[in-house]
């Protein structure tokens, strides 16, 4: 099958850079270490897929340092857009400054930990929301779908958008009858949250669920196409198994033909692809 042309203005909302480890250290306490991944190296993905735009997603193994996505924020001039991963004690000068160099939400990741505190998750979007209101951010949460599911009546009554990471964490062949995605799907459906359509890889590890994968996405869809946003997870970072957190593990081997193939089944006509892959981004993002 052949993949449609990406259209104009084409955002990729999920990417990482990784610099080198003497400018940008990682934290000790890492759970994985992956090679370098430069800011000339996502203009080529970039190039590669048509997409003019990304968004720079702060790893997990930066902790709170958010340099080196600044950085990359910098050299993209314009075409990119941050989700930064800050500690309490965070400024308000801090994040207003922030903002004046294109970060436009905040991320709570308890997902690469492995992590399944829904008090903290609760906990953290109360206190954040508040904070991130006056500029216009949106949360993004990277969990489990049992914590989503658990923490639905606060994300239903926030004062800012949420974005759901990589299919609201929804594993591969979960019956969409399941009470949990159904509330994920009425959450989406009145247009308070959003949901990556990205790295399936990662609710499917043995990639044998590619139509399973395909019936999810359609679902979001149907539930809201406002609140659909496209995602590569490129550099497409990975933990291999045997490798200490400390050793660097192999980026995932996906390629342009797999990531175009997974726009042109998920997003199958013109016109969803440009609501998806252009205004919806420019709507969340402020491009």
């Amino acid at each position: 099958m052949a993949t449609p042309a990406l259209p104009p203005g084409a955002c990729d909302c999920h990417v990482h850079i990784v610099g080198d480890p003497v400018r940008y250290p990682m934290v000790a306490d890492r759970h994985y270490t992956p090679g370098a991944a430069s800011v000339t190296d996502l203009k080529q993905h970039m190039s590669s897929l048509g997409a003019t735009r990304a968004v720079i997603v702060q790893p997990s193994v930066y902790g709170t340092d958010n340099t080196c996505m600044l950085d990359g924020l910098r050299d993209l001039d314009g075409a990119g857009r941050g989700v930064a991963v800050l500690d309490d004690g965070a400024s308000d000068v801090l994040l207003h400054d922030l903002h004046s160099s294109g970060v436009r939400g905040l991320r709570l990741n308890l997902e690469s930990t492995g992590s399944r505190d829904t008090q903290r998750m609760r906990d953290d979007l109360q206190v954040w929301a508040q904070r991130l209101a006056p500029l216009g951010w949106h949360v993004q949460v990277y969990a489990s779908l049992d914590v989503i599911a658990e923490v639905i009546p606060i994300l239903q009554t926030l004062p800012v958008p949420v974005v759901l990471d990589h299919f609201a964490g929804v594993p591969a062949g979960t019956a969409l009858t399941d009470s949990r995605v159904q509330s994920v799907l009425g959450l989406v459906a009145s247009g308070a949250a959003y949901v990556k359509l990205s790295a399936p890889y990662r609710i499917d590890a043995s990639g044998a669920a590619v139509e399973a994968v395909a019936r999810l996405a359609a679902a979001f869809i149907e539930a809201n196409p406002d609140r659909m946003l496209w995602a590569s997870d490129w550099p497409h970072t990975n933990r291999e198994p045997g490798k200490s957190p400390h050793e660097v593990s192999a980026y995932r081997e996906i390629g342009r033909e797999r990531l175009a193939q997974g726009i042109s089944t998920w997003l199958s006509d013109e016109a969803l692809r440009t609501r998806v892959l252009v205004e919806n981004s420019v709507r969340l993002y402020g491009f």
